[in-house]
């Protein structure tokens, strides 16, 4: 990093920016393998809020790679700075008091802490929710046809075959998707987020 460099704050402060736009900033960090139902929850959630008129937006794991993060591969090392950069960026998006969701496999527990340790820093709110699926559900469901190839070998670090995946300890949401609809995990979430006067 630069040593030329001064930040520069601003003339209004989070608190005062989420008492005028009347919601705090959070980021909602979902992880869990690829098909366990990240980014369908993460839609639905998304415009659930809206139409409550909470100002949300959803970073997805696939998206973020067409753009900011198209420069990044699968290894060990771009898998980190991809969860690196998408927890800086959903910090900014909190900080300017929107409610953040992230649709992230982010296989790595010491990825998600940097992520939430950013987050606690700037007295920010970081929610980890574990969206859970059995390797045998989301395999069978296999929407994109990944865990076939990642079988067959033809991709090559895929998580849960051949990449590891470290399922979160204590995750302030824990979601079973064979067991809740996306209707219902909605409705956790945001009985969740109500009961902490986040919306």
């Amino acid at each position: 990093m630069s040593t030329n460099i001064t930040f520069h704050e601003g003339s209004v402060d989070a608190p005062e920016r989420f008492q005028l736009l009347q919601q705090k900033g959070i980021t909602i960090w979902f992880t869990g393998l690829s098909g366990s139902g990240k980014s369908t929850i993460g839609c639905a959630l998304e415009q659930h809020l809206l139409h409550h008129r909470k100002f949300s937006y959803r970073l997805d794991g696939d998206n973020i790679r067409f753009g900011l993060n198209k420069d990044l591969g699968f290894d060990e090392k771009s898998r980190v700075e991809n969860i690196r950069r998408i927890g800086e960026v959903s910090k900014l998006f909190s900080d300017a008091g929107c409610i953040t969701i992230t649709a992230f496999i982010s296989p790595y527990r010491a990825d998600r802490d940097v992520a939430r340790e950013l987050h606690q820093k700037a007295n920010l709110s970081f929610i980890e929710v574990f969206i859970d699926a059995p390797l045998a559900v989301v395999e069978q469901r296999d929407p994109k046809g990944l865990y076939k190839k990642a079988r067959a070998g033809e991709i090559k670090d895929f998580t849960g075959i051949s990449a590891p995946y470290e399922a979160p300890v204590d995750p302030e949401i824990h979601i079973k998707t064979d067991e809740n609809d996306v209707k219902q995990a909605v409705e956790i979430i945001a009985g969740y987020l109500s009961k902490h006067n986040y919306i």
